[in-house]
């Protein structure tokens, strides 16, 4: 009983799950293999109060992959967009309609 007084009291935790990050239903967002659940994980990013730390802090610690901070992340570094599995083009020129 005392356990659950005291978490429920900490401000910490209450901010933390007040986090986009730590919602339970939109956790697998941030780690998805689809772009399209990428995005949606960004999405959730753009009103959190600690983005710029977040982005910052994965940039530090070189995550390897995921969402963090509002920014795509592959192999500790940001990327613009996630291509979707598959084959990739044939030209590595040819623009994508």
């Amino acid at each position: 009983m005392t356990t659950l007084l005291t978490t429920f009291l900490n401000p910490a935790v209450a901010t933390a799950n007040m986090l986009p990050c730590h919602d339970t239903d939109a956790a697998d967002l941030f780690f998805s293999e689809r772009p399209a659940d990428l995005e949606q994980a960004k999405a959730l990013c753009a009103g959190c109060p600690l983005i710029e730390e977040c982005r910052q802090g994965a940039l530090d610690r070189g995550e390897p992959w995921g969402v963090w901070g509002g920014a795509i992340f592959d192999a500790g570094r940001i990327i613009a967009v996630k291509r979707g599995r598959g084959r990739p083009r044939k030209n590595r020129d040819q623009d994508v309609a």
